[in-house]
This record gives C-alpha cells, structure tokens and sequence, in this order.
C-alpha cells in the first residue's frame, strides 16, 4: 500500500493553501462586469462572455463578480456545462441554473411559468411533468427556446438576476442553441448574462468556435478575454499564497516556469512547500498536476480516481456505493482531497467535484484501461441498483455513459436507447442524434439476443416501426435509421438526416424482401431534405414515395405521401393534380384516423382551393381547421392556419383583415414559443402592410424578421419586402442588394412561383428604372414562358405592370420603337395568363390595360378614370395615387379639366409623400410644374393654360431637346441647325441642368412622359 510519501515529500490530510486570498489583477475586467450590472439593473439587459485558456483565472474572476453581485442585491443563478453533455446530458448549465432559481425564488418561478409548466419541466422536471406534449414537430425546440427566454425575462422583471454559465467549450449543442436565442432575443429585464470558456480548447473545428463567431457580431455582447499575468501579478499571487514576501529567485523561477497561468503558479507553489528543491519540479504538466493527488492517503487517492471517471460532479451516495469504503473511511478520504484543495463540495447539493478541471482530466488520463472499464462498470451498477441516487433527469444519459465506457454492448445498447427517447422528450434533439449514432455503433457488438429483446422506441412521426405489433416485434436496424434520421432534421441537421436516409435506402433496396412502405417513409423525408437543403425540388422523390405506396392497404404513410403531394403542388404548381392529392390525403388520413396528418392536410386543401377561386369553401377550412387545431393543442398546426389564412386574404385583397389575422397568429405563436412560425407569419403580415401603405411599420417589420428568422424562407421574404420598398422609394442600390440576399436565400435548384415572381417583377423595376428597356423586355418574355401557375396573379400582375409601364414611359423614343409590338404582344399574352379572382386584382387588370393603350398612343382619359375608380373603393393607396397621377396627365393632354387635373396631382403628391414613394413625388411634381399648377394650397387658383416652357428651355433649347429625343448625335444635331458642334454641346448640357436629369435618354424620356415636344400642356 502507498504510504502517501512522493518524491518531495509528504502533504498529509492537512489543509494546504494554494490560493492567494487576495485577487490580484483583473482590475479591467471586474470592472467591465460590474459596469454590466449596473446597466441591467437600469433595466438593459447585458451579455458577455469571458474567455481564456484554462487555469488563467476565469472562475475566480467571476466568483468575484459574483461576490459583488450579491452585496448589491441581485439574485445568482450559476450552471457549469458537464463533458457528459456530449454523451447526452442535454441543456446541463441551464438546468442547474433553473434548479437554483426554484430553490431561492419558487413562489416567483411557478408564477413566471404559470400555464407553460409542462413544457418548461423539459428543462426543469421540479415543474412537473412534460408527458403528454407533442415532441416531434419541427417548432419544439423553438418554442423551449422562447419559453425560457420569457420565463427569464418574468423573473428580471423586478429583481435583477446574474445567470452565469460556466465551460462551454464542453457545452452540448442543445445548451448551445439555447445560449444563443437567448443572447439573440433578449429584449427586456434587469438581467446579466455571463457565459466562460476555455479559449486554448477552440479549435479550429470546435463546435463552439462558430457559435463565437456569430455572437461577436451581435453588438449587445461584450467578450472578455484573460490574459496572463505579468511578473508583477505573480510575485503578488505568491506574496498572498505564502503570506510573506516571497524570495525573488522563486519569484523569478514561478513565473518562468507558469509563464503567468495563475492554476500553475498554484500548483508551483504546492511543489514547492511540500519540499521539492527548484531542480526537482517536474518537467511534465501532468505530472506537476498529479504532485498534489500523491501526495494524499491512499484511500484519498483511490476516491480522487473514482471522482474523476464519474463526471464533472458526483453525488455522495453514488460516490459511496462504487468507492465501497466505509463511511468513516469515505469522509477521511474526502476530507484529505478536500483539505488539500482537490476536491471541493458542490455548494448546491451533496456531491464533490475537482477544483479544477485540469487536475481532473490528469488523474482521468492517468487511469490504465482496465481500471477506467471497471470503474465504470462499478457506476452503472451502482446506479441500477439504486436509481435515485442522480437526479431523475440524469438517470438515462449518465447510465448510458457508464455502460458504453464499461465496454458490455449487452447492457450499453438498451441504455443508450433509453436516454435517446428521454432526451426525445426534453426537444433535445442533436443529443438525441448523438446516441443514435452510438447505438449503431454498438449495433453489431450487440449479442443477438439483446437485440431480440428490443423493441420500437419512441416511433418515428408516421413511419411504421415495423409493419406489425410493435409488442411482439423486436427493433430493427431500419426502425433505428427511421428515430436517427428525424433526430437529424428535428437539430438542422438535415445534412446528416439526408445521409442516414440515403443509407436505409440503400438498404432497402438491397433487402431480398422488399417493405415498400418504410421506403416510401424515407422517399418522402428525402424530398422535404432536398427541397430544404436547395437541392432541388424534391418531385422525383415523392413521385418514387407515391409509386410505392400504389395498391397498398391505407395507412398513416399514404397520407403523409398525398400530403407531400398536395404541398408539392400548392407551392409549385396549385392544380387541379395538388387539389386531388390534398383530397385523398384528407380521405387517407381520416381512414386511419391520423387526426393530426388530416388537419395538415386540410390547410393544404383549403389554401389550393383559395387558389382555384372556390374562395368561400377555402377560407371556411382554413378557419375550421384554425379553431380544431387550437382546441387540440396542437399549437403547432394552429400557427400554420394562421400562415396559410393571412396568405390567402392577401391575395383576394383583403389586406386588413389578413394583418389582424397575422396578428392574432403572432400573439399565439409567441406564446407558446413557434419561433418560427412566427417568422413566417410577419412575413405575411409585412406584405399586407405594405398593401395598405403602412410602409414604415412593413419596413420595421421586414428589418425585424431579418434579425431573428430561424429559417431561410421568412428571411428571403424579408429581403423581398424590402427590395419592393426600395424600389418604390427610389433607392435603387439597396434594391438590387436586398433581392441578392434573397436570391441567395432562395436559391436556384427549386423555383418556387411564390418567391421568383416578385424577385423578377424587382429586376423589370430596377431597369425600368435604369432606362433599361431591353432587360425589361427579356424578364417579361422568360416569365412569360415560365408561366403563370393557378394562385399566383398576386405576383403576376405588379410584375406585367411594371413591364407595360416601362413601354409605355419609353414611346417615342427611337431606341426603344424597334422590338416595341413583339414586347407589347408578350405583355398581352400575359394578360391572357393572369386571373382576377379578387376587385384589387381587376383594379391592376384595368391599370395593365391603360398602360398598354399608352404604349400603343391609344392613351384618353377613360382608362385612367376607370382605374381610379376601382382603386377608390379599395385601401390601396400607392395604386390609387399612381392612377390618380395617371389620370391628371390624361386630363391635361385633352386639355379643359385643369382644376380636376390639379385636385387629382394634389391628392396623389400628397400620399406620395407621406409614403415616402419618391420617384412617383418627383413624377407628380414634375407634372405640376410643366402644367403650372400648385401642390401645395388646397384652393390654389388655377392658371389658363400656360404658355410657353415651365422648365424655362428657349425655343432653340426645345429644337435642340426634340433632336436629342429623336436620338441624334451632337454633330447631328449642329448639321441640322446649322450651328457648330460645340454650340450644340452648350445647348444640351443646359437642357440637361434645366430638366435635372442625368443624360440625354433621361431627358429624351421625361420629353415624352411630360409632352414638352407637343405642347398639349
């Protein structure tokens, strides 16, 4: 037996102080955090994250912190990531955190939860019970996510709280996903959020380097990094350690060899009391971090060793049962680790942990494998034996740890599936993902008869465990592949769900018995992969799911099959093909009484016969299949409704009600944490906004989904909604970078109807804009050929408009006559294409039909009257304005009507402005100022008709202008008047400073659009 005698010499169960009692440095750093608390406690709430490598001196910085935190009145809540994290333990930090927070504010906790209990127990089961709610729909984690974030901004409401959460470089992606919203949505509450890590463990594929990655970019986080200390910060460490002034070669030879890492200058100093002469210290960091372990009793020694392979902390009742000393013998071996500052006692709870990780991870490295096998095995037995020796909610993970690191796949197989369905149920799914993956790494190791013994676990959404009774029916390699893959997108995952769906396939097909449903469950999820993943549109894979599942009995597959189908269809290509497979999704669904799958199919079906102008019988599924979802709790489906209506109402025109629907969506979502379904929602909500002319509230709402969209598509929409405002706003430069963004979002292998049509009507704009006729015409003729699919005159209209306008601005200028009738007869077929389901859609159908008049010459008043007429009795003001700007002009040319002209330009410069629509404010000014009439006094006395030029151009100016309209060069032009080339120069650039354009097709054009060569104003 080792006598506790090393090298050095002897430390004994005596308590040695290796921590100096005064905190040195750091004077920066405390003072960046303090500050931090003060801002919160403001009310503003504040994040920072502290990094540095490992024994610089994170924890002891922010116990300090954390010291002055308390004498000021805030409430701390600490939770430290745990490696075990990686082998399942999902949302550790906060957990414990949340834990903390239950102990000293329960009263205010259950408030701060109150109807959101069952969710919130995932992270913290003292809430209760979290069974009975749905844990496979893709908004679950999301709404955890927000759920705690609220909850967090309850608790900060009238207290401030300090959340700390310690090594995340350990953190398992869950608590890492979480982390984030939280940083990223924290809007309100006197809170501080502090998270550390160890710097000298990012590496260069860490996952946690991402992660830091994308919060340096948020500007509400500050990031501390420790340096280490200076020669003059250690000799003070040591002069605090030793009590005394330290001999100045010790000095000199601690910091050489520390090179300021404040842990090492600790353990340095350990080597040193205990009687090692300077030569003698090790040249090892291991070995230097093992001195003080060996220094101990045996028996200390020996439990030092079972803490470290136990995990990050170890309760004193399990530590028990696998140290098998006896009681008193256990307490003298923890007080000697304890004493001589290896192990600490965890404050909160009845377990022990390393002062330090270092010092853990040495003594884990230092274990031969046999003895580290068995150690494991002694945990995992201990912890059957008597399961309420971890708390409930670490029971299946840590199992399942002990066992695979024991090496028996008999037992460690069943207990990592086991912690799989739990960490399932707590939407923790990318640790979920992770023992999948080790269960079939152990599949094969696995004895014959474990696997017998197996039986389907948690069911894979819709697909069938395996064609029978799952009672009688062991578990199968595909029904694992099934649970991994869902697991795989449920995380975002979607490019490892797409590979372990390639791999059943695969299977599949090389079985000598073929299962045509399971593979028509893995077609299906292959297809929703690849439209996400921007691979393409996924029809060939729900063709091959389709072709499967022909002739067999109905089953929940078929249904979800059809519904593929039919969502397929609604957003590609809204037929009569997408209606019938909505239709017999419905059938199938109902059939085998999938209530859930029905009701999604029914929001397909209800949208697509919207789409197919069976208006009434469409919004009447849409609000049934709203108030069925809500009274099911499947809040999930509810906020779909919400999606699908408000998306509905705005393309039969009926902006306002579409916004209060999108509102009512919005305040569900939020609070039952469908983040996003939320995005999508403000989407909708954006647009319709954006109809009503609320374009500042639609411009704060499209900025706002850009911050905090979850996924691509509300986030490209985003980028749609402010391309269409730029542009109506003159500002060209951010409309063509708006629609980059969201051509990147969208992608190129899928065209969605929805999303490319708007994104072309914003090309035609910017070049119509441009005086780039020719590319307006090539948008026009691509779309055209395209085509316009059931549902999509929305996008169809405004996009045919801005081309017809663009032909219509450009009569009479020579450049733009050649090609004029193809582009005209492009325009008409289009026309041909489009329906007007809706009053605002024949509204934009009489406007088309003015504008191709005026590009024809065929322009009167009539048109333009007709128009305005329809947008009068609709809340379409930036399309009233733009007929009623129309229309002034008709009136002036026919000549007569000068006061209705100038109410009409009135009117229209006035919404104009309180738009912000510059480009039309610049149109109406310019025709007011050629027509001489004022914008600006309601009863503003009309002139005669004007004599003479508004722009002030001199009659050789107006010869020199028609010239330049009829597209001649200055030399031309001097020929023709019989003055030199020069004189011509002259002429044209006054022209072009009178008439405050750019170049001689601009001013050629406004010629034409404001008739300053016909003199019919």
């Amino acid at each position: 037996m080792n006598d506790g005698r090393d090298a050095c010499a002897m430390l004994g169960a005596v308590e040695t102080r290796s921590v100096s009692p005064v905190f040195v440095g750091r004077a920066g750093e405390l003072t960046a955090l303090t500050e931090a608390l003060s801002r919160a406690t403001a009310g503003e709430p504040q994040a920072l994250l502290v990094g540095g490598e490992a024994g610089v001196g994170k924890t002891r910085l922010i116990e300090e912190f954390l010291d002055t935190a308390r004498d000021r009145g805030a409430v701390v809540a600490v939770g430290g990531c745990v490696e075990l994290g990686a082998d399942g333990l999902p949302f550790a930090p906060f957990s414990t955190a949340l834990r903390s927070l239950h102990r000293h504010l329960p009263a205010e906790l259950a408030e701060a939860a109150d109807g959101q209990q069952g969710e919130l127990a995932r992270l913290l089961p003292e809430l209760g019970d979290p069974g009975g709610h749905d844990t496979s729909d893709e908004d679950s984690t999301a709404r955890l996510f927000e759920l705690t974030v609220r909850l967090l901004e309850r608790l900060a409401a009238d207290r401030t709280l300090v959340l700390v959460l310690e090594d995340l470089h350990w953190a398992d992606a869950s608590t890492r996903h979480l982390l984030t919203y939280l940083l990223r949505t924290l809007r309100g509450g006197r809170i501080v959020v502090v998270a550390s890590y160890r710097a000298d463990d990012i590496h260069r594929r860490h996952p946690l380097r991402p992660l830091l990655a994308e919060l340096d970019r948020l500007r509400t986080i500050r990031r501390i990094e420790l340096a280490r200390f200076t020669r003059a910060e250690v000799h003070r460490q040591l002069t605090g350690i030793l009590a005394a002034e330290p001999d100045p070669a010790l000095v000199e030879e601690v910091f050489e060899r520390s090179d300021g890492n404040a842990f090492f200058v600790e353990e340095l100093v350990v080597s040193h009391e205990a009687g090692c002469a300077a030569g003698q210290l090790s040249d090892s960091l291991r070995d230097l971090l093992l001195v003080r372990v060996e220094a101990l009793p045996e028996d200390a020694q020996r439990v030092a060793r079972i803490v470290a392979e136990g995990g990050s902390t170890v309760e004193y009742g399990l530590l028990a049962a696998v140290a098998r000393l006896t009681e008193d013998e256990l307490i003298e071996a923890l007080r000697a680790a304890v004493g001589a500052n290896l192990l600490l006692a965890v404050p909160d709870g009845d377990g022990y942990r390393f002062r330090h990780s270092l010092v853990r991870e040495a003594v884990s490295d230092d274990l031969l494998p046999g003895e580290r096998s068995r150690l494991n095995r002694r945990y995992a037995e201990a912890l059957e034996a008597d399961p309420s020796l971890v708390r409930p909610d670490e029971r299946a993970p840590r199992l399942a740890t002990y066992w695979y690191h024991a090496h028996d796949t008999a037992k460690a197989l069943p207990a990592v599936l086991r912690a799989s369905v739990e960490t399932r149920k707590r939407h923790a799914y990318a640790e979920q993902l992770r023992l999948l993956e080790r269960a079939m790494e152990l599949w094969e190791e696995a004895p014959e008869e474990t696997r017998r013994s197996l039986r389907p676990m948690d069911y894979a959404e819709a697909y069938p465990p395996c064609g029978c009774d799952p009672e009688t029916t062991a578990l199968g390699h595909l029904d694992l592949l099934a649970e991994a893959a869902v697991a795989a997108r449920l995380s975002g995952d979607r490019e490892r769900a797409l590979k372990i769906g390639r791999t059943a396939l695969r299977l599949l097909d090389d079985a000598d018995e073929k299962d045509p449903l399971r593979a028509a469950w893995f077609w299906t999820e292959k297809a929703r992969l690849q439209s996400n993943l921007g691979r393409g549109d996924g029809w060939e894979e729900i063709a091959r799911a389709q072709e499967l599942v022909k002739g067999l009995p109905p089953s929940a597959v078929h249904a979800v099959v059809l519904v593929g189908a039919a969502g397929w269809g609604m957003l590609r290509d809204p037929g009569p093909g997408a209606l019938a497979a909505a239709e017999r999704a419905v059938e199938y669904a109902r059939h085998v009484k999938a209530e859930s799958i029905e009701l999604n199919a029914r929001l397909t079906l209800g949208t697509l016969k919207v789409s197919a102008g069976d208006v009434e019988a469409g919004l009447a599924e849409l609000h049934e299949v709203r108030e069925r979802t809500e009274s099911l709790g499947q809040f999930n489906e509810t906020a779909r409704a919400h999606i699908n209506l408000s998306s509905s109402l705005e393309s039969l025109g009926r902006s306002r009600d579409a916004v209060e629907v999108a509102d009512r969506g919005i305040r569900l979502a939020r609070a039952y944490g469908l983040v996003d379904s939320v995005g999508w929602i403000e989407a909708n909500r954006a647009e319709s906004l954006y109809s009503l002319g609320h374009w500042d509230e639609a411009r704060d709402a499209a900025e706002r989904l850009l911050r905090s969209a979850t996924s691509t598509k509300p986030r490209g929409s985003a980028s749609l909604r402010l391309a269409h405002l730029a542009v109506a706003r003159g500002e060209l430069d951010a409309a063509r970078g708006h629609l980059t963004e969201a051509r990147v979002v969208y992608g190129s292998r899928d065209p969605i109807p929805q999303y490319t049509l708007p994104m072309v009507q914003i090309d035609i704009a910017v070049a119509a804009a441009e005086g780039r006729l020719g590319d307006v015409r090539t948008l026009l003729a691509d779309a055209e050929r395209a085509g316009f699919p059931p549902g999509t005159h929305r996008y169809g209209w405004p996009l045919v408009l801005s081309a017809v306008t663009a032909e219509a601005d450009s009569r009479g200028l020579p450049a733009a006559d050649e090609g004029r009738p193809e582009a005209l007869d492009v325009v008409r077929r289009c026309v041909r294409a489009l329906a007007a389901p809706a009053p605002v859609w024949a509204a934009h159908a009489l406007e088309v039909s003015g504008e191709l008049a005026r590009a024809e010459g065929r322009a009167s008043a009539a048109h333009p009257a007709e128009t305005a007429a329809a947008y009068e009795a609709l809340e379409r003001p930036a399309e009233l304005a733009r007929a009623r700007h129309r229309l002034a002009d008709a009136l002036l040319v026919e000549g007569g009507r000068r006061e209705e002209a100038a109410a009409l330009l009135r009117e229209a410069h006035a919404t104009a402005r309180a738009l912000g629509a510059r480009p039309l404010r610049e149109e109406v000014e310019l025709l007011a100022a050629r027509a001489r009439l004022s914008l600006t006094e309601e009863k503003a006395p009309v002139t005669a008709e004007p004599e003479g030029d508004a722009f002030g151009l001199t009659p050789r100016e107006q010869d020199v202008l028609r010239l330049v309209a009829a597209g001649r060069t200055n030399r031309q032009i001097a020929g023709e008047l019989f003055i030199s080339p020069k004189t011509a120069s002259v002429h044209v650039s006054n022209i072009l400073a009178k008439l405050g354009v750019a170049g001689r097709g601009e001013a050629a054009a406004l010629a034409h659009r404001l008739h300053l060569l016909d003199g019919s104003l």
